[in-house]
């Protein structure tokens, strides 16, 4: 199976991964940090949509920056549409600068697809992390953008404000851990991995 074209950035205060997915017609890019708009204009990748896997600050940085210089939709799911409209209220968790509003051309929910050609994506949410947590899995190809739900060794910390410790775990458990051993997971802040190798050596979900 031919690997996708995919270019990853990594910047701001919590080195946050934004990914670029060649498409048919431009590039998907997945989350935007601080940084993330100016990263595309460099390496001359239009982007054709953006999607937000949540909605904290340091995923949402470069969101509007983005969707403004490619004129490109964005997506996220429709209980972080607060945080992504409303971005000052994370003040109370460590926003450090004011951010631009973005709103969504489209909110994606459990099971939704999303069909930008090539590729197909089957929107998982899981909250926990945050409230509008989603994954975007394509079964065809055999990865996934994870966000911050799952990690190499890890996964998203659940002490901010509309997490839950049992949501998050049970929702990896229930919609992830069943996912091909093979599937690999880009995830929002470190290397990639794959559901298998943290079925055997993630401590939290053990």
């Amino acid at each position: 199976m031919p690997q996708p074209q995919l270019s990853i950035y990594t910047g701001g205060l919590a080195a946050t991964n934004a990914y670029f997915l060649k498409l048919a017609d431009g590039w998907l890019a997945v989350d935007a940090p601080e940084g993330a708009a100016d990263a595309a204009a460099e390496h001359h990748l239009t982007v054709s949509a953006l999607v937000l896997t949540h909605g904290h600050w340091d995923h949402i940085w470069d969101a509007a920056a983005v969707a403004k210089k490619s004129n490109c939709p964005v997506y996220y799911h429709q209980a972080d549409k607060t945080l992504c409209t409303n971005p000052q209220i994370m003040r109370a968790y460590g926003l450090p600068a004011d951010l631009e509003p973005v709103t969504a051309a489209r909110f994606l929910a459990q099971d939704d697809t999303l069909t930008l050609a090539p590729f197909t994506f089957k929107i998982l949410h899981i909250p926990g992390h945050c409230p509008g947590s989603i994954c975007l899995y394509e079964p065809q190809q055999g990865f996934i953008f994870g966000g911050d739900v799952l990690f190499a060794g890890g996964v998203g910390r659940w002490d901010l404000p509309g997490g839950s410790e049992e949501t998050l775990l049970g929702g990896i458990r229930q919609k992830l851990l069943p996912l091909p051993d093979d599937t690999v997971v880009y995830p929002g802040h470190g290397p990639a991995t794959t559901i298998g190798h943290e079925k055997k050596h993630n401590p939290y979900i053990q």
